[in-house]
């Protein structure tokens, strides 16, 4: 009934309407994740509430987002009317428990929610849900008191400028990515029990517009990294923190990415989170939670990039035929159909794994691994299907093309995915699962 009037629906009748369905699926959220006595088998549905705003999530992107991509693609401006939207309609901060002002969805409600919007703009998609990355330390790590004010403040009614407030993880330096362990900022401990961190981080999302940091530091030289690291929450206006300017990446432009300067900034004890030496496993873990959304947002793209391709085979003739009349082009649209099919699934899966309560450590891997490379072989086939006009930035592809290779880089790189897959299968093999 919601979803079929979706079209009618005002900015506040959208507000409201997102809320109430991120108020039902809490409400449901046990009932929806928890098996059924004797097993209730598989099923590819979605529930009544997760296509109801699967529809209401998909008329925003494409009639709010999509309009506006190339805009910010060109001038690289953070789209902060986007953004307070996507607040106001409930689409940000949506892992957040209910107490301390959020929606608690799931894992899944949140990749069904970041398909849609990855689909009009990853960019854009990537500036409304990166907080999500900076929230997980704190969500899985924090005390009650550090998620009521870091958390809470996140969900609070939007003050002063009427911007909603980013936060980012800070994690990546600028000679290590996705060799967290090589991490080189120190944070050392004085008398009265604070830390002073030094140290440079690069390429973070949100940067520039952050109200507080996740922030990993060496605090022991000790080899091992699930000892020599601390997570630290970092209010950005502290002294001694100092962003640096956006970078103008080959893609999702709209997204704000820096360097982040720490000198002598000094954290008091109370914002360290869970213990001294923890940082390593908070950090390992949250990557754990923010790879699906991650895989989503390639699955959006790439589905883009196909409709896009079938639209423009039904439309362009060659040698007296349309395009989708010429076997190879066929194969390719049957070929990337099947890629966006099979990543969408091991995305989902690997969102289902963490709504179970179980680690998904291994469905996290391939869900990322598999969709930011289908995602980069299907925006490279789109561009091939549009021939000379997807070489041209008046058509939607060739940007589809450069926002997809992050994928492959960023929350750790397809190699490292597969790092990982090989250690996972080794472990599995040894416990005799």
């Amino acid at each position: 009934m919601l979803a079929s009037k979706a079209s009618a629906l005002t900015p506040r009748m959208w507000n409201v309407g997102a809320r109430a369905l991120a108020a039902q699926a809490q409400a449901q959220h046990q009932e929806k994740h928890e098996p059924a006595a004797g097993g209730a088998g598989l099923s590819f549905d979605l529930s009544d509430e997760q296509k109801a705003y699967q529809d209401l999530v998909r008329k925003f992107a494409r009639e709010e987002i999509a309009p506006k991509a190339a805009h910010h693609d060109k001038t690289g401006e953070f789209p902060w009317e986007l953004v307070r939207k996507a607040f106001d309609l409930g689409l940000m901060n949506n892992h957040i428990p209910a107490k301390y002002g959020g929606a608690a969805m799931g894992s899944l409600d949140s990749v069904i929610i970041g398909e849609e919007l990855a689909w009009a703009c990853s960019g854009i998609s990537t500036a409304i849900g990166g907080n999500n990355l900076a929230l997980a330390p704190v969500i899985l790590a924090g005390t009650h008191e550090q998620k009521q004010k870091y958390l809470g403040r996140m969900t609070a009614p939007i003050t002063g400028d009427g911007k909603p407030l980013i936060a980012s993880y800070c994690v990546t330096e600028p000679g290590c990515g996705s060799d967290v362990a090589g991490v080189q900022t120190k944070a050392r401990r004085l008398k009265d029990g604070s830390f002073v961190i030094n140290g440079q981080k690069m390429w973070i999302t949100g940067g520039g517009k952050a109200n507080w940091y996740f922030v990993l530091a060496r605090t022991s030289e000790d080899p091992k990294p699930n000892q020599a690291f601390t997570g630290f929450i970092v209010e950005a206006n502290t002294a001694g923190v100092t962003p640096g300017r956006k970078e103008w990446n080959m893609g999702q432009r709209a997204s704000d990415t820096r360097g982040i300067t720490f000198e002598d900034v000094v954290v008091p004890k109370e914002n360290i989170l869970a213990a001294e030496g923890a940082g390593f496993k908070i950090a390992m873990g949250a990557f754990d939670q923010t790879r699906p959304p991650v895989a989503t947002g390639a699955v959006g793209l790439a589905q883009r990039a196909l409709d896009e391709s079938v639209k423009y085979s039904m439309e362009r003739k060659t040698f007296g035929k349309y395009l989708y009349e010429h076997q190879s082009v066929g194969n390719m649209l049957a070929d990337m159909a099947i890629g966006v099919q099979n990543a969408r699934l091991a995305t989902y899966r690997a969102a289902w794994e963490i709504d179970q309560g179980r680690s998904n450590t291994f469905y996290a891997s391939i869900a990322k691994c598999y969709a930011a490379d289908v995602a980069n072989k299907i925006a490279a086939d789109a561009v091939q299907i549009f021939g000379g006009n997807g070489f041209n930035s008046e058509y939607p592809v060739e940007k589809l093309m450069r926002d997809a290779k992050i994928f492959q880089i960023y929350e750790g790189t397809s190699q490292i995915q597969k790092v990982i897959l090989n250690r996972e299968l080794v472990k599995h093999r040894k416990l005799g699962n």
